[in-house]
């Protein structure tokens, strides 16, 4: 490559216009908030080009920035909007195609974090055990604190990067079951405390009391795909919180927490999958002094057959994908808490895979270049209570500018 007039270097012939557009991300989130420096990123497909920034609404240009030796260029963002960005190769030449658009929002309060329980902390837990709290954040450096009710707790916490916590309870007591919520503060004098977390339960039991018992309805424990099951569990007395267990490879784990007026608890599995077979029990435990438990009901074995349903993926782009740049894929499926699997045609092994607690996950091809061009899908493998694996995606193309 030869320096320009100017001693930058730019790539040698800039291309015929229109030129394609480039892409634009935030960093580190979607939003602004006081004490945040929110940035957006363009990516573009040359060296040594102007990169201009425009807020909708806006007659000019909000930002120009100058990238000689670089195919990116980062703006501040202190406004809320609806943003897209260009490029042009120089100064009398026209704006390349505007990226898509990325919208800012302010926000006063940032967004709540999500508070999970540890897989060995998710059963019903005996009196002098331990549990793992982990409150993750939607951006890092951030300072977390762990609460029940409104009360804050000082307990131990570790961390393997900055964007979670790990909370660590330890020789906990009968009383100390119940709801914790967790929230995040930026570190400036400025920042507020964000929203709560949803809350995650512990339910602790001595065993003490006497068991409930458990029923179905359907009466059928082998109900077909897509069916509501409802168990429910009936204790001798009202007043009480009720926890749903499931039994899977390797121990049992807290389906779900009920505390209703009544004797009975009516607990819903909706849209049932082969995924939910498992055996089922159910606990109870006092909500006041002196915080008893109950020993656990006989269990019901549920029995659903049938494969996973094959999950939707969907390209996040249109068109060709210009080389050089990332090719996501989002992979939408059916069951929380799983991995999903990027594959292509033709091939065993996948290209990635990304464990996620929600419904969906976004696999990505960095880099793509001319030998990615073909034909993908994916699929998603549930881990517990049984180790299961989904249908295929139906495929897309991957179509590469160039190739």
């Amino acid at each position: 490559m030869a320096p320009n007039s100017c001693g930058t270097t730019r790539d040698p012939t800039p291309p015929t216009e229109p030129l394609p557009p480039p892409s634009l991300s935030t960093s580190p989130v979607p939003w602004i908030t006081p004490g945040l420096n929110t940035t957006l990123l363009c990516l573009g497909g040359l060296r040594g080009v102007t990169f201009l920034l425009r807020r909708e609404g806006d007659d000019q240009f909000l930002e120009v920035a100058e990238a000689p030796e670089h195919r990116q260029a980062t703006f501040p963002v202190h406004r809320a909007g609806n943003y897209s960005c260009s490029y042009r190769t120089h100064a009398a030449g026209a704006p390349s195609e505007p990226s898509a658009p990325v919208t800012i929002e302010e926000l006063a309060t940032p967004p709540p974090p999500t508070l999970t329980v540890g897989t060995a902390s998710a059963e019903v837990l005996r009196p002098g055990s331990r549990a793992t709290l982990t409150c993750v954040a939607p951006l890092s450096g951030v300072h977390f604190e762990l609460r029940r009710g409104e009360e804050v707790l000082q307990v131990p916490q570790a961390s393997t990067s900055p964007d979670r916590v790990f909370f660590q309870l330890h020789t906990l007591a009968l009383q100390d079951g119940g709801a914790y919520t967790c929230r995040y503060r930026l570190h400036d004098e400025l920042a507020h405390w964000s929203l709560d977390s949803a809350p995650a339960e512990l339910l602790l039991s001595d065993g003490t009391l006497p068991a409930p018992e458990l029923s179905a309805e359907p009466a059928t424990l082998s109900p077909a795909p897509g069916t509501l099951v409802q168990l429910r569990c009936r204790a001798p007395r009202a007043g009480v919180r009720f926890a749903l267990v499931r039994q899977g490879t390797g121990g049992s784990r807290v389906h779900g927490v009920l505390s209703p007026a009544g004797a009975e608890a009516h607990f819903e599995l909706r849209d049932v999958l082969a995924v939910d077979s498992a055996n089922y029990s159910c606990v109870y435990a006092d909500t006041a002094p002196p915080f008893a438990g109950s020993a656990p009901s006989a269990p019901l074995e549920l029995r659903v057959d049938g494969p996973l349903p094959k999950p939707q993926l969907r390209p996040l782009w249109t068109g060709a994908v210009t080389a050089g740049r990332e090719a996501v894929l989002r992979c939408e499926g059916r069951v929380p808490h799983v991995s999903f699997l990027l594959l292509r045609a033709g091939e065993e092994e996948p290209l990635d895979v990304v464990f996620a607690a929600q419904r969906s996950a976004d696999l990505a091809l960095p880099y793509v270049g001319p030998q990615h061009a073909g034909t993908y899908s994916c699929r998603y493998r549930a881990h517990w209570p049984r180790l299961l694996l989904s249908e295929l995606s139906d495929p897309v193309e991957l179509q590469v500018a160039g190739s």
